[in-house]
């Protein structure tokens, strides 16, 4: 696809001089799409050919269509009556003539196969089903009568939510992410254009909809290409690697509107604008952040950070206290970088293992509050520890994954230091670190949790840990100088401090493991 962003010169004429969110903001040009939503680079002059998607052909036998909801390049959407139960619907109408591309009709096949992926989950605009004749595709939704998210931010005074109000639109939108992420889709365009609620109650359930530049990504892969709208436009997606983080980033910048009334990143101009994302941080000094508690600053700074890597998940955000307040645990689905963690650390080292087992026991229990959200919506029977059996669901609802058998024993086996049979909390943290966010977002809690972990090893305390400590700490029998050739760079037979530090860095999901040796032997720490 190609770049689909809004020009910022679109804003209403109050809009520049107030940075305030406007209706205008979510216009864009879709490249290669089919969604009515956007407009095709791809549709070009060409013969009209008949395009057959295979679904059913009796819409018009089933629904009676009723007033226009809204409009775009490639068709229209309408109110509809389901003829036998009188139930009312909304349906996307799509124009086979525009469809002059076979990308435009693969666009259409997509959002139609992630709608059904996604059916049944509670703040997504519930897909019916898919239907065609000669001239359009018809895709039955759930009608959601109660308006943008934008709109309700634009009626608010000032722009503005009250804290309580906003953590619960954006609890909403992170289980939605979440859920994504899970299924190995990326929305890659969220916006308050795109979230609808249910109905004009003030509590009424929030609805993510428009899954036209959505995507299936497989692991480890990045997109390459730059899409969504640019004032929610995340730094990886305009350096063209961008994956499921980005949606995180989009959040963040909603977050920060429904606190402030204003947007964190803006300029006249588009390429303003990127500049702005990919270089400045968001302002939380003018009013009315003075105001705001520190909770929510922590949390919106947590989920604007311009690595990727080092940004809150989705399911990790949900774990915020401030977001988290009046939500319950059970809320809080699989983390798939938890997931991920656990399938690298069956590949690295047994140094690299118990260097972090080392570092999980510095610890305290507020820094492992979302990791223990995950392990107890692991641990389905509540028994303090994961089975295999739980292990395998769990590995199973990562879907382009889906772990199963031997894989899933040699995860447990890796993780399970005291070889029991089972992981408990303490074993489950050292395999699930997310390293790279507590490496980047307080270097100096960082150097201090990594020389607690380093001493744990350094029994004499000069600064180096040596072959016979390192015998000592893990009860090894046998050579020990392969465990240490790994980390220590310098080759003089021993491992210092900032060989310890590098070992755990590359200890992350993002980075090719070294190839694992045979289980860890039990230890403690």
């Amino acid at each position: 696809m190609g770049a689909c962003f809004s020009s910022a010169s679109d804003a209403p004429a109050g809009a520049a001089a107030e940075r305030r969110p406007s209706k205008e903001d979510g216009k864009r040009r879709r490249g290669g799409g089919a969604s009515p939503e956007g407009a095709s680079k791809s549709a070009v002059a060409a013969a009209p050919v008949r395009v057959e998607f295979g679904y059913e052909r009796d819409f018009e036998a089933r629904y009676e269509v009723g007033r226009l909801l809204g409009h775009g390049q490639f068709g229209y959407t309408f109110a509809a009556t389901e003829r036998q139960s009188g139930d009312r619907v909304a349906v996307k109408r799509i124009d086979k003539s525009k469809m002059t591309r076979p990308v435009a009709v693969e666009d259409v096949k997509r959002e139609v196969k992630i709608l059904k992926a996604l059916k049944g989950h509670e703040n997504i605009v519930h897909f019916y089903n898919a239907f065609e004749d000669d001239s359009y595709v018809y895709i039955v939704m759930e009608l959601c009568e109660g308006g943008e998210l934008l709109d309700r931010i634009l009626a608010k005074k000032n722009s503005r939510y009250s804290e309580k109000d906003a953590a619960v639109v954006v609890r909403q939108m992170l289980k939605v992410a979440a859920e994504c992420h899970l299924r190995g889709l990326v929305h890659r365009d969220m916006k308050p254009e795109n979230f609808l609620f249910k109905s004009n109650k003030e509590d009424s359930p929030l609805k993510a909809t428009d899954f036209g530049l959505s995507d299936f990504i497989k692991p480890g892969k990045k997109f390459h290409d730059i899409v969504g709208s640019a004032y929610y436009v995340a730094p990886e997606v305009l350096k063209r690697r961008s994956g499921p983080e980005s949606d995180v980033w989009s959040i963040g910048v909603i977050t920060y509107i429904l606190l402030c009334g204003r947007r964190p990143f803006w300029d006249k101009t588009e390429d303003g604008i990127f500049k702005e994302v990919l270089r400045n941080k968001p302002d939380f000094r003018k009013r009315p952040w003075s105001s705001i508690s520190l909770g929510a600053k922590d949390f919106v700074k947590r989920l604007l950070v311009k690595n990727p890597r080092a940004r809150l998940t989705a399911a990790q955000a949900l774990s915020h206290p401030w977001v988290r307040e009046g939500g319950e645990a059970s809320e809080i689905p699989v983390d798939i970088s938890v997931l991920s963690n656990m399938r690298q650390f069956v590949k690295y080292s047994r140094f690299k293992q118990f260097a972090l087992r080392a570092l999980a026991s510095t610890l305290n229990e507020e820094e492992l509050a979302d990791l223990k959200d995950q392990f107890d919506a692991i641990d389905i029977d509540k028994s303090g520890s994961i089975s295999i059996e739980e292990m395998r669901h769990a590995l199973a609802k990562d879907l382009p994954w889906r772990l199963k058998g031997p894989r899933v024993l040699e995860i447990i086996q890796a993780i399970d230091s005291n070889t029991d049979g089972l992981v408990d909390f303490k074993e489950f943290v050292a395999a699930t670190l997310h390293i790279h966010q507590m490496a980047e977002l307080d270097s100096e809690r960082w150097g201090v949790r990594c020389q607690a972990a380093f001493s744990k090893f350094d029994l004499d305390g000069d600064g180096y840990i040596t072959p016979e400590e390192l015998r000592m700490h893990t009860g090894l029998k046998g050579s020990i100088e392969p465990l240490l050739e790994e980390a220590d760079i310098d080759k003089d037979g021993r491992i210092s401090l900032s060989e310890f530090r590098k070992l755990l860095r590359t200890a992350s999901m993002s980075n090719v493991p070294s190839p694992r040796g045979p289980p860890p032997n039990p230890q403690a720490l």
